[in-house]
Protein backbone atom coordinates (compact mmCIF):
# COMPACT_ATOMS: atom_id res chain seq x y z
CA UNK A 1 0.00 0.00 0.00
CA UNK A 2 1.26 3.46 -0.79
CA UNK A 3 1.58 5.95 2.03
CA UNK A 4 -1.38 7.90 0.65
CA UNK A 5 -3.60 4.80 0.56
CA UNK A 6 -2.55 3.88 4.08
CA UNK A 7 -3.44 7.36 5.37
CA UNK A 8 -6.80 7.24 3.59
CA UNK A 9 -7.50 3.82 5.09
CA UNK A 10 -6.70 5.04 8.59
CA UNK A 11 -8.95 8.05 8.04
CA UNK A 12 -11.87 5.85 6.88
CA UNK A 13 -11.39 3.63 9.89
CA UNK A 14 -11.21 6.52 12.37
CA UNK A 15 -14.37 8.11 10.87
CA UNK A 16 -16.19 4.77 11.05
CA UNK A 17 -15.27 4.26 14.73
CA UNK A 18 -16.43 7.79 15.52
CA UNK A 19 -19.78 7.28 13.76
CA UNK A 20 -20.37 3.95 15.53
CA UNK A 21 -19.82 5.64 18.93
CA UNK A 22 -22.33 8.34 17.97
CA UNK A 23 -24.85 5.60 17.08
CA UNK A 24 -24.25 3.69 20.34
CA UNK A 25 -24.94 6.85 22.32
CA UNK A 26 -28.54 6.80 21.03
CA UNK A 27 -29.28 3.35 22.54
CA UNK A 28 -30.41 2.41 26.04
CA UNK A 29 -27.92 0.62 28.29
CA UNK A 30 -28.98 -2.98 27.61
CA UNK A 31 -29.22 -2.44 23.85
CA UNK A 32 -25.87 -0.64 23.77
CA UNK A 33 -24.19 -3.61 25.45
CA UNK A 34 -25.41 -6.06 22.78
CA UNK A 35 -24.72 -3.62 19.95
CA UNK A 36 -21.19 -2.93 21.17
CA UNK A 37 -20.39 -6.65 20.78
CA UNK A 38 -21.93 -6.57 17.30
CA UNK A 39 -19.95 -3.47 16.37
CA UNK A 40 -16.67 -5.03 17.53
CA UNK A 41 -17.24 -7.77 14.99
CA UNK A 42 -18.19 -5.21 12.37
CA UNK A 43 -15.05 -3.12 13.01
CA UNK A 44 -12.94 -6.21 12.51
CA UNK A 45 -14.70 -6.94 9.19
CA UNK A 46 -14.46 -3.30 8.05
CA UNK A 47 -10.76 -3.22 8.91
CA UNK A 48 -10.13 -6.28 6.74
CA UNK A 49 -12.35 -4.91 3.98
CA UNK A 50 -10.15 -1.80 3.76
CA UNK A 51 -6.99 -3.95 3.59
CA UNK A 52 -8.10 -6.25 0.81
CA UNK A 53 -7.99 -5.08 -2.77
CA UNK A 54 -9.01 -7.27 -5.68
CA UNK A 55 -9.95 -10.97 -5.63
CA UNK A 56 -9.09 -12.86 -2.45
CA UNK A 57 -7.70 -15.86 -4.35
CA UNK A 58 -4.85 -16.28 -6.79
CA UNK A 59 -6.41 -18.35 -9.57
CA UNK A 60 -3.14 -20.07 -10.48
CA UNK A 61 -2.87 -21.58 -6.97
CA UNK A 62 -6.26 -23.28 -7.08
CA UNK A 63 -6.16 -27.07 -7.21
CA UNK A 64 -8.84 -29.75 -7.14
CA UNK A 65 -9.05 -31.23 -3.63
CA UNK A 66 -7.07 -34.48 -3.16
CA UNK A 67 -9.07 -37.73 -3.33
CA UNK A 68 -8.91 -38.53 0.38
CA UNK A 69 -10.15 -35.11 1.47
CA UNK A 70 -13.58 -35.59 -0.16
CA UNK A 71 -14.95 -39.02 0.76
CA UNK A 72 -17.87 -40.68 -1.02
CA UNK A 73 -20.88 -41.08 1.27
CA UNK A 74 -21.06 -44.81 0.54
CA UNK A 75 -17.63 -45.34 2.12
CA UNK A 76 -18.86 -43.69 5.33
CA UNK A 77 -22.13 -45.60 5.21
CA UNK A 78 -20.27 -48.90 4.76
CA UNK A 79 -18.89 -48.58 8.31
CA UNK A 80 -22.40 -49.25 9.58
CA UNK A 81 -23.76 -48.09 12.94
CA UNK A 82 -22.94 -49.14 16.50
CA UNK A 83 -25.54 -51.06 18.52
CA UNK A 84 -26.55 -47.89 20.28
CA UNK A 85 -26.33 -44.55 18.53
CA UNK A 86 -27.99 -42.79 21.49
CA UNK A 87 -24.74 -41.73 23.16
CA UNK A 88 -23.60 -40.17 19.85
CA UNK A 89 -26.91 -38.33 19.45
CA UNK A 90 -26.66 -36.94 22.98
CA UNK A 91 -23.44 -35.17 21.97
CA UNK A 92 -25.12 -33.51 18.97
CA UNK A 93 -26.91 -30.17 18.57
CA UNK A 94 -28.95 -29.33 15.46
CA UNK A 95 -28.59 -25.70 14.38
CA UNK A 96 -30.85 -24.20 11.72
CA UNK A 97 -30.06 -20.91 10.01
CA UNK A 98 -33.30 -18.98 10.47
CA UNK A 99 -32.35 -15.39 9.63
CA UNK A 100 -34.10 -15.07 6.27
CA UNK A 101 -37.44 -13.53 5.33
CA UNK A 102 -39.90 -14.96 2.83
CA UNK A 103 -39.80 -11.82 0.65
CA UNK A 104 -38.39 -13.58 -2.44
CA UNK A 105 -41.52 -15.76 -2.40
CA UNK A 106 -43.85 -12.84 -1.79
CA UNK A 107 -44.41 -13.61 1.90
CA UNK A 108 -44.14 -11.40 4.95
CA UNK A 109 -42.23 -12.57 8.04
CA UNK A 110 -39.69 -15.39 8.51
CA UNK A 111 -39.28 -17.78 5.62
CA UNK A 112 -39.36 -20.71 8.05
CA UNK A 113 -43.07 -20.02 8.71
CA UNK A 114 -44.19 -20.61 5.09
CA UNK A 115 -46.34 -23.75 4.69
CA UNK A 116 -44.59 -26.26 2.47
CA UNK A 117 -46.50 -29.50 2.82
CA UNK A 118 -49.89 -30.49 4.32
CA UNK A 119 -50.07 -27.18 6.23
CA UNK A 120 -46.63 -27.87 7.79
CA UNK A 121 -44.08 -25.05 7.78
CA UNK A 122 -40.29 -25.47 7.45
CA UNK A 123 -40.10 -25.08 11.23
CA UNK A 124 -42.83 -27.69 11.86
CA UNK A 125 -40.99 -30.23 9.72
CA UNK A 126 -37.68 -29.53 11.52
CA UNK A 127 -39.28 -30.00 14.95
CA UNK A 128 -41.03 -33.21 13.80
CA UNK A 129 -37.74 -34.64 12.47
CA UNK A 130 -35.83 -34.04 15.70
CA UNK A 131 -38.70 -35.17 17.90
CA UNK A 132 -38.89 -38.41 15.89
CA UNK A 133 -35.13 -38.89 16.39
CA UNK A 134 -35.40 -38.30 20.15
CA UNK A 135 -38.33 -40.70 20.53
CA UNK A 136 -36.90 -43.45 18.31
CA UNK A 137 -33.49 -43.56 19.99
CA UNK A 138 -34.51 -42.26 23.42
CA UNK A 139 -32.11 -39.36 22.89
CA UNK A 140 -31.98 -35.68 23.76
CA UNK A 141 -30.97 -33.70 20.67
CA UNK A 142 -31.75 -30.00 21.10
CA UNK A 143 -32.69 -27.62 18.27
CA UNK A 144 -31.00 -24.23 18.08
CA UNK A 145 -32.32 -21.51 15.77
CA UNK A 146 -30.04 -18.72 14.67
CA UNK A 147 -32.49 -15.85 14.17
CA UNK A 148 -31.83 -12.36 12.86
CA UNK A 149 -33.44 -9.11 13.99
CA UNK A 150 -35.78 -9.65 11.02
CA UNK A 151 -37.10 -13.00 12.24
CA UNK A 152 -36.58 -13.16 16.01
CA UNK A 153 -39.84 -11.71 17.28
CA UNK A 154 -42.13 -13.64 14.93
CA UNK A 155 -40.24 -16.89 15.50
CA UNK A 156 -40.41 -16.63 19.30
CA UNK A 157 -44.20 -16.15 19.17
CA UNK A 158 -44.55 -19.39 17.22
CA UNK A 159 -42.20 -21.44 19.44
CA UNK A 160 -44.82 -21.62 22.18
CA UNK A 161 -46.73 -24.19 20.13
CA UNK A 162 -43.87 -26.71 20.52
CA UNK A 163 -43.74 -26.68 24.34
CA UNK A 164 -45.16 -30.21 24.59
CA UNK A 165 -42.94 -31.68 21.86
CA UNK A 166 -40.01 -33.82 22.86
CA UNK A 167 -37.34 -31.37 21.72
CA UNK A 168 -35.63 -28.55 23.60
CA UNK A 169 -35.49 -25.40 21.51
CA UNK A 170 -32.98 -22.59 22.03
CA UNK A 171 -32.56 -19.43 19.99
CA UNK A 172 -29.85 -16.84 19.65
CA UNK A 173 -29.62 -13.77 17.46
CA UNK A 174 -27.04 -13.11 14.82
CA UNK A 175 -25.45 -9.68 14.79
CA UNK A 176 -26.99 -6.51 13.43
CA UNK A 177 -24.50 -4.58 11.29
CA UNK A 178 -24.86 -1.12 9.73
CA UNK A 179 -25.16 -0.80 5.96
CA UNK A 180 -22.56 1.62 4.66
CA UNK A 181 -22.79 4.28 2.01
CA UNK A 182 -20.81 3.13 -1.02
CA UNK A 183 -19.22 6.58 -1.54
CA UNK A 184 -18.48 7.82 1.98
CA UNK A 185 -17.98 4.36 3.53
CA UNK A 186 -19.94 5.53 6.59
CA UNK A 187 -23.09 4.05 8.17
CA UNK A 188 -26.37 5.36 6.75
CA UNK A 189 -28.14 4.91 10.12
CA UNK A 190 -29.02 8.04 12.06
CA UNK A 191 -29.57 6.21 15.37
CA UNK A 192 -29.78 2.66 16.73
CA UNK A 193 -33.52 2.63 15.96
CA UNK A 194 -34.96 0.21 13.41
CA UNK A 195 -37.97 2.18 12.18
CA UNK A 196 -38.73 5.22 10.05
CA UNK A 197 -35.70 6.45 8.14
CA UNK A 198 -33.63 3.66 9.73
CA UNK A 199 -35.70 0.77 8.36
CA UNK A 200 -33.13 -0.05 5.69
CA UNK A 201 -30.04 0.93 7.69
CA UNK A 202 -29.25 -2.50 9.13
CA UNK A 203 -28.57 -6.02 7.87
CA UNK A 204 -27.71 -9.47 9.28
CA UNK A 205 -24.14 -10.16 8.05
CA UNK A 206 -24.55 -13.56 6.41
CA UNK A 207 -24.35 -16.95 8.13
CA UNK A 208 -20.57 -16.75 8.68
CA UNK A 209 -21.57 -14.65 11.69
CA UNK A 210 -22.72 -17.85 13.46
CA UNK A 211 -19.36 -18.40 15.17
CA UNK A 212 -19.12 -15.01 16.87
CA UNK A 213 -22.80 -14.60 17.73
CA UNK A 214 -23.10 -18.19 19.02
CA UNK A 215 -20.17 -17.49 21.37
CA UNK A 216 -21.41 -14.01 22.36
CA UNK A 217 -24.85 -15.37 23.23
CA UNK A 218 -23.46 -17.67 25.94
CA UNK A 219 -25.29 -20.61 24.36
CA UNK A 220 -22.08 -22.22 23.09
CA UNK A 221 -20.67 -22.46 26.64
CA UNK A 222 -23.97 -23.79 27.97
CA UNK A 223 -24.04 -26.60 25.37
CA UNK A 224 -20.37 -27.47 25.97
CA UNK A 225 -21.13 -27.74 29.69
CA UNK A 226 -23.88 -30.25 28.80
CA UNK A 227 -21.26 -32.42 27.08
CA UNK A 228 -22.21 -31.55 23.50
CA UNK A 229 -19.44 -32.08 20.94
CA UNK A 230 -20.76 -31.34 17.45
CA UNK A 231 -23.28 -29.09 15.79
CA UNK A 232 -25.05 -30.02 12.56
CA UNK A 233 -25.72 -26.71 10.78
CA UNK A 234 -27.97 -26.26 7.76
CA UNK A 235 -30.33 -23.79 6.10
CA UNK A 236 -33.87 -24.14 7.42
CA UNK A 237 -35.21 -24.11 3.84
CA UNK A 238 -33.17 -27.20 2.85
CA UNK A 239 -35.69 -29.99 3.38
CA UNK A 240 -33.04 -32.63 2.68
CA UNK A 241 -30.88 -31.61 5.65
CA UNK A 242 -31.87 -34.25 8.19
CA UNK A 243 -29.55 -35.71 10.85
CA UNK A 244 -27.52 -38.42 9.15
CA UNK A 245 -26.55 -41.15 11.61
CA UNK A 246 -23.72 -42.51 9.46
CA UNK A 247 -21.88 -39.17 9.25
CA UNK A 248 -22.51 -38.63 12.97
CA UNK A 249 -21.04 -42.04 13.83
CA UNK A 250 -18.06 -41.43 11.54
CA UNK A 251 -17.25 -38.21 13.44
CA UNK A 252 -17.66 -39.77 16.86
CA UNK A 253 -15.60 -42.88 16.08
CA UNK A 254 -12.35 -41.07 15.15
CA UNK A 255 -9.45 -41.33 17.63
CA UNK A 256 -9.14 -38.20 19.78
CA UNK A 257 -5.95 -36.94 18.08
CA UNK A 258 -7.38 -37.45 14.59
CA UNK A 259 -10.76 -35.90 15.32
CA UNK A 260 -12.28 -34.33 12.23
CA UNK A 261 -13.41 -30.85 13.30
CA UNK A 262 -15.37 -29.91 10.19
CA UNK A 263 -17.34 -31.89 7.63
CA UNK A 264 -18.88 -30.15 4.64
CA UNK A 265 -21.51 -32.12 2.77
CA UNK A 266 -21.02 -31.59 -0.96
CA UNK A 267 -22.90 -33.12 -3.86
CA UNK A 268 -22.39 -33.46 -7.61
CA UNK A 269 -23.06 -30.33 -9.62
CA UNK A 270 -25.77 -30.25 -12.25
CA UNK A 271 -26.54 -27.43 -14.69
CA UNK A 272 -28.86 -25.95 -12.05
CA UNK A 273 -26.08 -25.52 -9.48
CA UNK A 274 -23.45 -23.60 -11.40
CA UNK A 275 -23.44 -20.74 -8.89
CA UNK A 276 -22.89 -22.91 -5.79
CA UNK A 277 -19.63 -22.60 -3.83
CA UNK A 278 -17.12 -25.41 -4.39
CA UNK A 279 -14.32 -27.07 -2.40
CA UNK A 280 -10.76 -26.44 -3.55
CA UNK A 281 -7.25 -27.17 -2.32
CA UNK A 282 -5.41 -23.88 -1.76
CA UNK A 283 -2.01 -23.56 -0.13
CA UNK A 284 -2.35 -26.99 1.53
CA UNK A 285 -5.78 -26.31 2.98
CA UNK A 286 -9.29 -27.23 1.94
CA UNK A 287 -11.11 -24.02 1.12
CA UNK A 288 -14.57 -22.97 0.05
CA UNK A 289 -14.55 -20.96 -3.16
CA UNK A 290 -17.67 -18.83 -3.70
CA UNK A 291 -18.64 -17.29 -7.03
CA UNK A 292 -18.24 -13.80 -5.47
CA UNK A 293 -14.50 -14.48 -4.98
CA UNK A 294 -13.84 -15.54 -8.57
CA UNK A 295 -12.09 -13.04 -10.87
CA UNK A 296 -14.42 -12.05 -13.75
CA UNK A 297 -12.21 -13.72 -16.37
CA UNK A 298 -12.63 -17.12 -14.68
CA UNK A 299 -16.36 -17.13 -13.89
CA UNK A 300 -17.21 -19.45 -16.80
CA UNK A 301 -14.50 -21.85 -15.72
CA UNK A 302 -15.89 -21.77 -12.16
CA UNK A 303 -19.37 -22.60 -13.47
CA UNK A 304 -18.14 -25.52 -15.57
CA UNK A 305 -19.35 -28.92 -14.44
CA UNK A 306 -16.09 -30.55 -15.58
CA UNK A 307 -13.43 -28.68 -13.58
CA UNK A 308 -15.40 -28.18 -10.36
CA UNK A 309 -17.63 -31.22 -10.09
CA UNK A 310 -19.07 -30.68 -6.61
CA UNK A 311 -20.72 -27.85 -4.70
CA UNK A 312 -21.40 -27.03 -1.05
CA UNK A 313 -24.88 -27.98 0.21
CA UNK A 314 -24.28 -25.87 3.37
CA UNK A 315 -24.97 -28.94 5.51
CA UNK A 316 -22.03 -28.74 7.92
CA UNK A 317 -20.87 -30.77 10.92
CA UNK A 318 -18.62 -28.70 13.18
CA UNK A 319 -16.81 -29.43 16.44
CA UNK A 320 -18.06 -27.24 19.31
CA UNK A 321 -14.77 -27.23 21.29
CA UNK A 322 -12.98 -26.23 18.05
CA UNK A 323 -15.33 -23.27 17.51
CA UNK A 324 -14.62 -22.16 21.08
CA UNK A 325 -10.85 -22.49 20.58
CA UNK A 326 -10.79 -20.57 17.30
CA UNK A 327 -13.09 -17.82 18.58
CA UNK A 328 -10.96 -17.27 21.68
CA UNK A 329 -7.84 -16.96 19.54
CA UNK A 330 -9.76 -14.80 17.06
CA UNK A 331 -8.15 -16.88 14.32
CA UNK A 332 -11.07 -17.55 12.02
CA UNK A 333 -10.25 -15.51 8.96
CA UNK A 334 -13.40 -15.68 6.83
CA UNK A 335 -13.27 -14.23 3.33
CA UNK A 336 -15.36 -11.09 3.02
CA UNK A 337 -18.28 -11.08 0.61
CA UNK A 338 -19.04 -7.52 -0.50
CA UNK A 339 -22.74 -7.38 -1.31
CA UNK A 340 -23.76 -4.17 -3.12
CA UNK A 341 -27.41 -3.08 -2.78
CA UNK A 342 -29.48 -0.20 -4.08
CA UNK A 343 -32.09 0.98 -1.57
CA UNK A 344 -35.61 2.10 -2.46
CA UNK A 345 -34.57 5.76 -2.64
CA UNK A 346 -31.77 4.91 -5.07
CA UNK A 347 -28.94 5.13 -2.52
CA UNK A 348 -26.05 2.72 -3.22
CA UNK A 349 -24.87 0.86 -0.13
CA UNK A 350 -22.63 -2.09 0.58
CA UNK A 351 -23.01 -4.78 3.18
CA UNK A 352 -20.05 -6.85 4.31
CA UNK A 353 -20.91 -10.51 4.81
CA UNK A 354 -19.23 -13.85 5.47
CA UNK A 355 -20.23 -17.47 4.79
CA UNK A 356 -20.31 -20.20 7.46
CA UNK A 357 -18.54 -22.73 5.20
CA UNK A 358 -15.59 -20.42 4.56
CA UNK A 359 -14.23 -21.32 8.01
CA UNK A 360 -13.35 -24.83 6.81
CA UNK A 361 -9.73 -23.79 6.26
CA UNK A 362 -9.27 -22.98 9.97
CA UNK A 363 -10.35 -26.37 11.36
CA UNK A 364 -8.18 -29.46 11.82
CA UNK A 365 -8.66 -32.60 9.70
CA UNK A 366 -11.50 -30.95 7.75
CA UNK A 367 -13.06 -33.02 4.99
CA UNK A 368 -15.87 -33.07 2.47
CA UNK A 369 -18.38 -35.88 2.16
CA UNK A 370 -19.96 -36.34 -1.25
CA UNK A 371 -23.57 -37.06 -0.30
CA UNK A 372 -26.57 -38.12 -2.43
CA UNK A 373 -28.50 -35.31 -4.07
CA UNK A 374 -31.47 -36.10 -1.80
CA UNK A 375 -29.68 -34.28 1.06
CA UNK A 376 -29.98 -31.04 -0.91
CA UNK A 377 -33.62 -30.07 -1.38
CA UNK A 378 -33.78 -26.30 -0.97
CA UNK A 379 -37.01 -24.36 -1.42
CA UNK A 380 -35.95 -20.99 -2.79
CA UNK A 381 -38.72 -20.38 -5.33
CA UNK A 382 -42.30 -21.41 -6.07
CA UNK A 383 -40.88 -23.84 -8.67
CA UNK A 384 -39.13 -25.66 -5.80
CA UNK A 385 -42.32 -25.46 -3.77
CA UNK A 386 -44.29 -27.19 -6.54
CA UNK A 387 -41.85 -30.12 -6.44
CA UNK A 388 -42.00 -30.64 -2.66
CA UNK A 389 -45.81 -30.31 -2.54
CA UNK A 390 -46.26 -32.90 -5.28
CA UNK A 391 -46.54 -36.69 -5.21
CA UNK A 392 -42.85 -36.93 -6.16
CA UNK A 393 -42.16 -36.87 -2.43
CA UNK A 394 -43.69 -38.66 0.51
CA UNK A 395 -43.62 -37.20 4.00
CA UNK A 396 -42.72 -39.32 7.00
CA UNK A 397 -42.00 -37.91 10.49
CA UNK A 398 -41.03 -34.53 9.06
CA UNK A 399 -38.69 -35.98 6.40
CA UNK A 400 -39.35 -35.82 2.67
CA UNK A 401 -38.18 -38.73 0.56
CA UNK A 402 -38.49 -39.34 -3.17
CA UNK A 403 -41.52 -41.51 -3.88
CA UNK A 404 -40.81 -45.21 -4.54
CA UNK A 405 -43.18 -44.94 -7.51
CA UNK A 406 -40.79 -42.67 -9.42
CA UNK A 407 -38.82 -44.83 -11.84
CA UNK A 408 -35.60 -42.75 -11.79
CA UNK A 409 -34.07 -40.78 -8.92
CA UNK A 410 -33.48 -37.43 -10.65
CA UNK A 411 -35.64 -34.42 -9.76
CA UNK A 412 -37.60 -32.87 -12.66
CA UNK A 413 -36.53 -29.45 -13.87
CA UNK A 414 -39.37 -26.99 -13.17
CA UNK A 415 -39.48 -23.36 -14.31
CA UNK A 416 -42.58 -21.37 -13.42
CA UNK A 417 -42.97 -17.85 -14.82
CA UNK A 418 -43.39 -14.59 -12.93
CA UNK A 419 -47.17 -15.07 -12.44
CA UNK A 420 -46.26 -17.85 -9.98
CA UNK A 421 -43.53 -16.04 -7.98
CA UNK A 422 -45.65 -15.18 -4.95
CA UNK A 423 -46.84 -18.15 -2.93
CA UNK A 424 -50.38 -16.72 -2.75
CA UNK A 425 -50.63 -16.38 -6.56
CA UNK A 426 -49.04 -19.79 -7.00
CA UNK A 427 -51.68 -21.46 -4.80
CA UNK A 428 -54.61 -19.84 -6.61
CA UNK A 429 -53.33 -21.15 -9.97
CA UNK A 430 -53.50 -24.84 -8.96
CA UNK A 431 -56.83 -26.40 -7.95
CA UNK A 432 -54.63 -29.18 -6.69
CA UNK A 433 -51.02 -30.14 -7.34
CA UNK A 434 -50.65 -32.12 -10.60
CA UNK A 435 -49.38 -35.70 -10.70
CA UNK A 436 -45.67 -35.31 -11.54
CA UNK A 437 -44.33 -38.83 -11.00
CA UNK A 438 -43.24 -39.19 -14.62
CA UNK A 439 -42.29 -35.56 -15.29
CA UNK A 440 -38.83 -34.63 -16.61
CA UNK A 441 -39.19 -30.97 -17.44
CA UNK A 442 -41.93 -28.36 -16.96
CA UNK A 443 -41.86 -24.76 -18.18
CA UNK A 444 -44.87 -22.52 -17.60
CA UNK A 445 -45.00 -18.90 -18.70
CA UNK A 446 -47.77 -16.31 -18.63
CA UNK A 447 -51.32 -16.47 -17.27
CA UNK A 448 -51.86 -20.23 -16.79
CA UNK A 449 -54.09 -22.14 -14.36
CA UNK A 450 -54.39 -25.87 -13.63
CA UNK A 451 -57.67 -27.70 -12.95
CA UNK A 452 -58.05 -30.68 -10.62
CA UNK A 453 -56.18 -33.97 -11.15
CA UNK A 454 -53.94 -32.87 -14.02
CA UNK A 455 -51.13 -35.27 -14.91
CA UNK A 456 -47.81 -34.06 -16.39
CA UNK A 457 -45.33 -36.48 -18.01
CA UNK A 458 -42.07 -36.18 -19.92
CA UNK A 459 -41.42 -32.62 -21.12
CA UNK A 460 -44.33 -30.17 -20.90
CA UNK A 461 -44.13 -26.54 -22.00
CA UNK A 462 -47.10 -24.22 -21.51
CA UNK A 463 -46.84 -20.67 -22.80
CA UNK A 464 -49.62 -18.09 -22.69
CA UNK A 465 -48.62 -14.96 -24.57
CA UNK A 466 -49.30 -11.50 -23.23
CA UNK A 467 -53.08 -10.93 -23.06
CA UNK A 468 -53.87 -14.63 -23.48
CA UNK A 469 -54.83 -17.11 -20.79
CA UNK A 470 -54.59 -20.88 -20.71
CA UNK A 471 -56.72 -22.97 -18.34
CA UNK A 472 -55.54 -26.58 -18.29
CA UNK A 473 -58.78 -28.55 -17.88
CA UNK A 474 -59.44 -30.85 -14.93
CA UNK A 475 -58.25 -34.41 -15.52
CA UNK A 476 -55.97 -33.43 -18.45
CA UNK A 477 -52.99 -35.67 -19.16
CA UNK A 478 -50.12 -33.88 -20.91
CA UNK A 479 -47.19 -36.03 -22.05
CA UNK A 480 -44.38 -34.45 -24.11
CA UNK A 481 -46.61 -31.56 -25.19
CA UNK A 482 -46.21 -27.87 -25.98
CA UNK A 483 -49.35 -25.86 -25.22
CA UNK A 484 -49.73 -22.31 -26.53
CA UNK A 485 -52.49 -19.93 -27.63
CA UNK A 486 -55.61 -19.12 -25.62
CA UNK A 487 -57.90 -21.51 -23.74
CA UNK A 488 -60.52 -20.27 -21.27
CA UNK A 489 -62.66 -22.67 -19.24
CA UNK A 490 -65.41 -20.84 -17.37
CA UNK A 491 -68.24 -22.07 -15.10
CA UNK A 492 -71.53 -22.06 -17.00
Amino acid sequence: MTEFEEKLRQQHEASMHQELEVLLATANKAEAEVSRKDFNGFKNLFHRFLQVKGPSVDWAKIKRPPEESVQPYDRIKAKGLPESITSCLNKLVVVKLNGGLGTSMGCKGPKSLISVRNENTFLDLTVQQIEHLNKTFNADVPLVLMNSFNTDEDTKKILQKYTHHRVKIHTFNQSRYPRINKESLLPIAKSMGMNGENTEAWYPPGHGDIYASFCNSGLLDKLLAEGREYIFVSNIDNLGATVDLFILHHLMSQPADKRCEFVMEVTDKTRADVKGGTLIQYEDHLRLLEIAQVPKAHVDEFKSVTKFKIFNTNNLWISLPAIKRLQEKNSMDLEIIVNPKTLDGGLNVIQLETAVGAAIKSFKNAMGVNVPRSRFLPVKTSSDLLLVMSNLYSLDAGSLTMSKKREFPTTPHVKLGSSFTKVQDFLTRFENIPDMLELDHLTVSGDVTFGKNVSLKGTVIIIANHGDRIDIPAGAMLENKIVSGNLRILDH
